[in-house]
């Protein structure tokens, strides 16, 4: 059974609205709604996400360790940001009843 976050996460990767990795999403100039990583992210990497969430005043979910690989299909992605407004509130409103998936609301993850 697939997840309503997977699901959405699906939509916005189709839609051409997600950007993957810590990397891309510190180079988005605009757009960013709201970001997702792994809990097995880098500390490095982590710290670009923390900037990205402070740039772009977006929330920021964590999921539970290798789990995001699993929402994505795609095991080597650690991050992703979702630029659609509409997707990332279904999204974040998902993430309230979702047990594996956390917000970040600063400090050690």
């Amino acid at each position: 059974m697939t997840s309503k976050i997977e699901t959405y996460l699906g939509f916005c990767i189709r839609a051409r609205k997600a950007i993957f990795g810590a990397d891309d999403i510190e180079t988005q100039k605009k757009g960013v709604k709201v970001i997702v990583c792994d809990a097995s992210l880098a500390e490095n990497s982590f710290k670009k996400i923390c900037k990205a969430k402070e740039r772009f005043q977006c929330p920021v979910l964590i999921t539970e360790k290798d789990c995001l690989g699993e929402l994505l299909h795609r095991p080597a992605v650690k991050a992703v940001a979702v630029k659609d407004e509409h997707l990332a509130a279904a999204i974040i409103t998902a993430a309230e009843s979702e047990p594996k998936i956390k917000f970040y609301s600063g400090g050690n993850n």
